[in-house]
């Protein structure tokens, strides 16, 4: 069987698991992956080299699988870290498809006769791509790594270094898995004497527009926040409409003012992020009744490629200040002209606003709770995760308990960050250690194109999400302290251990099979350049950094 059959057989036998995120499926993927390694006759050899690191607390088992390959006399410490995530979204977009989702060959019978866009019935005749939820995010990848280190493993004499592999749970949601394995990668950095050279991810590539045959190679992530707005107005009878003040109407114009707006897109060095998104918009009333809101909340995904995160919280600041001084002069206005069509005496409806960071909330109710606030919001912080409400709602429900004990009746927007938070890293040219592992790949990159004749491009990004941002931070310390500091429950809702992160400092890029569709029912990968060229670049890279003038080809 060549090496291309061998990952296709792999890939088919992956997605054969159903491991959709947030199930039980995560773990038993694990298990598969464990058993294909511990099958491998070096780890039988060292079977202690096959590590798993399970989940804290989970309910369903989940667990990472990492296997240390270490080449030469096994004293080198030269290490190259591959990676991949494991779970995939769900099967829903598939329909009364949704049966077969996870059976590749199956899928393709079925989808000769299904409603197929264009592009993917020219695809699935041409017989080059294979179809199923997560062949393509990413168990394609991980294929490609497996059955490397198989074939890698026959001769680890060849390598002057060591493979270090990680295939980890919940990347599609909260980057989890990646995140509790940080503590084993620094512990193995130490037991082991490992000196990380680089991380490779091999998270899906795609076309970027039609026609589009470009692989790119990402020399870096980028970086998400969630800020939230939780908006206090002031209640009132329809009846007496303007004597409240409306946080629906905050809301909304927080949402006009930031919502794919590309004057909060962040660039750096040519490269830009898509703007802000809204996620959710919502006032917090119960139930119908005459009675007007007197809370909203909404929140935005927030793309960064190199803006520090205290300059994005003035931003922030400077975003609700103006909605609400918009809100307030509109509402006045129109108070007016009701005035005047109504025949009544017209009194202005300008009042005091204000807006906080949770920090300064924070320290608002610490002075008025005494002794004992972070335990009060520790309990508040436990109550809600035992209901099971959306750690967003978690955070905002700490938000709302400080209002209350500081007696918040002004109009104010507090604005602070929760779950997730992935930290952008790029390898900075203005670094130089990082210009020089970027010159390296760049090399590296140019030498397979010319030898395979495919298009290469480097980009600094990686523009989904991805678990690649936790092995290097570009955050500086204020912006690590500004975000802990404003970031309610961080502690329990997602303690992102960010100094490990930040000691390790993995220069992190993503190869990646390539495909296209990903997170739709067409998903698919592209075998000829995932499971033929593909291995090649990687291996390409491992010779450059640990296989010194001996050719580490299997």
């Amino acid at each position: 069987m060549t090496m291309f059959e061998e990952i296709r057989a792999l890939t088919e036998r992956l997605v054969a698991v159903p491991s959709v995120n947030g199930t039980a499926g995560e773990r038993a993927v694990a298990d598969e992956i464990e058993a294909y390694l511990r099958a491998i006759p070096y780890f039988k050899a060292h079977p202690e080299r096959v590590m798993t690191q399970p989940l804290k607390d989970d309910p369903l088992g989940r667990r990472s699988v990492l296997a240390l390959l270490k080449g030469g006399d096994e004293k080198q410490t030269d290490t190259i870290l591959l990676h991949g995530h494991i779970d995939t979204v769900d099967v829903d977009d598939y329909g009364k498809l949704r049966q077969y989702a996870f059976d590749c060959a199956a899928l393709a019978e079925r989808l000769a006769d299904a409603d197929l866009p264009e592009d993917a019935r020219r695809d699935l005749a041409s017989g080059d791509y294979l179809f199923g939820r997560g062949a393509c995010d990413m168990k394609g990848g991980d294929a490609v790594f497996l059955v490397l280190a198989k074939h890698l493993s026959a001769h680890p004499e060849r390598l002057r270094g060591n493979l270090l592999l990680s295939f980890n749970p919940v990347e599609e949601t909260l980057h989890q898995g990646i995140i509790e394995t940080l503590p084993l990668l620094e512990r193995l950095r130490v037991e082991e004497g490992l000196t990380y050279r680089l991380a490779i991810n091999n998270d899906f590539i795609c076309p970027m527009y039609a026609g589009d045959t470009t692989r790119y190679v990402y020399t870096g992530a980028v970086g998400k926040l969630l800020p939230m707005f939780y908006i206090v107005g002031r209640e009132t009878h329809v009846a007496q409409c303007f004597e409240g003040f409306s946080p629906d109407l905050v809301a909304a114009e927080l949402t006009h003012i930031i919502d794919r707006n590309p004057d909060f897109c962040d660039g750096y060095n040519g490269e830009y992020t898509l703007p802000p998104t809204v996620l959710k918009m919502q006032d917090l009333k119960p139930c119908y009744n005459v009675q007007t809101p007197r809370t909203a909340c909404v929140y935005f995904n927030y793309f960064v490629h190199n803006r520090q995160l205290t300059d994005i919280l003035a931003m922030l600041k400077n975003a609700a200040a103006r909605a609400l001084d918009n809100v307030l002069h509109d509402a006045d206005a129109r108070y007016r002209r009701y005035c005047e069509v109504a025949g009544l005496k017209y009194a202005s409806l300008l009042e005091p606003v204000r807006v906080l960071s949770y920090r300064e909330l924070y320290e608002r109710a610490r002075r008025v709770y005494g002794g004992g606030l972070d335990e009060h919001i520790d309990r508040l912080t436990d109550e809600s995760m035992r209901a099971g409400d959306d750690m967003r709602m978690t955070s905002l429900h700490i938000v709302q308990s400080l209002c209350d004990l500081c007696g918040v009746k002004t109009p104010t927007v507090v604005v602070f960050f929760a779950t997730p938070f992935c930290p952008h890293n790029t390898l900075k040219k203005e670094a130089p250690d990082e210009a020089r592992v970027y010159g390296e790949i760049a090399r590296i990159a140019a030498e397979f194109a010319a030898e395979s004749g495919e298009t290469v491009k480097l980009q600094q990004f990686f523009p989904s999400l991805t678990d690649s941002s936790y092995l290097k931070i570009d955050d500086d310390a204020d912006s690590v302290a500004a975000l802990q500091q404003n970031f309610p429950g961080y502690q329990k809702l997602y303690p992102v251990p960010l100094e490990t992160a930040k000691a390790l400092n993995i220069p992190a890029v993503n190869y990646g099979v390539w495909g296209k569709d990903c997170h739709k029912w067409t998903e698919r990968i592209y075998m000829p350049y995932s499971f033929g060229k593909l291995p090649e670049f990687i291996l390409k890279t491992i010779e450059f950094y640990l296989g010194g003038n001996e050719t580490c080809q299997p």
